[in-house]
């Protein structure tokens, strides 16, 4: 299990939820929330990214809000500013690494829905960030504006709900285009009969455990691979 902590980085503080592996040390992993906020089923996510092997944390983007009706969930998503949740997620890579029980010089990160998003654009925006995961991020990068070249180099996966319109949405063909563009590497997934959010055994009418699994494993396996 892992514990509520705060961080400093330079002048950005933050407070997330941190959690190490058993063995004590590990490759450096951030989790990025869904819109919902720093909820049970993230530090649950957490948790199961440490007992694989990896010292994980989950910034918190909504700096101690959370929401359990999507109304108040849109409206923090809206109301996050995306400079501030840039210095959030750059400090979190910061202090991962400034971690003793971090073994690798570089941090993957992985994100849900909103979180999605906030993933694979935080290998834009933080050098440190090698590898990427997104779950069903969304349509339009209109409001983080990537920095698309910054992902020379780098790695990043994209798992998609068939409901979303899987990898053939427009947003997902834009990212894999402007990430090979930039020399990066860019895998994506599509999972058919898969509803948004499908990995969030916490919601009931989208979880899809046979997917779930599935994307577990792989994402696990790239970051084993590709975070050193």
């Amino acid at each position: 299990m892992g514990e509520s902590i705060t961080f400093r980085e330079g002048d950005v503080s933050g407070s997330g939820y941190l959690a190490l592996p058993p063995s004590g040390s590990g490759p450096a992993v951030i989790v990025i929330q869904e819109w919902w906020g720093l909820v049970d089923h993230i530090k649950a996510v957490v948790d199961r990214f440490a007992a694989a092997g990896f010292v994980a944390l989950a910034p918190d983007l909504y700096h101690g809000q959370a929401a359990a009706e999507p109304d108040t969930a849109r409206k923090l998503m809206m109301e996050m500013e995306m400079q501030e949740a840039s210095r959030d997620i750059s400090a979190a890579a910061h202090f991962l690494l400034s971690r003793p029980e971090t073994i690798s010089t570089s941090v993957g990160a992985v994100g849900f829905c909103m979180g999605g998003s906030l993933a694979i654009w935080s290998s834009t925006i933080v050098d440190s960030i090698n590898a990427s995961v997104g779950f069903y991020p969304g349509g339009s990068w209109e409001r983080m504006a990537p920095k698309w070249e910054s992902y020379a180099g780098k790695f990043a996966m994209i798992h998609c709900a068939e409901s979303d319109g899987t990898s053939s949405a427009p947003g997902i063909q834009e990212a894999v285009a402007a990430i090979t563009a930039a020399h990066g590497s860019v895998e994506t997934f599509d999972y058919p009969g898969t509803k948004h959010a499908f990995f969030n055994d916490d919601r009931p009418e989208v979880y899809d455990r046979e997917a779930a699994e599935i994307t577990w494993e792989r994402t696990v396996e790239f970051f084993r691979e590709h975070v050193k």
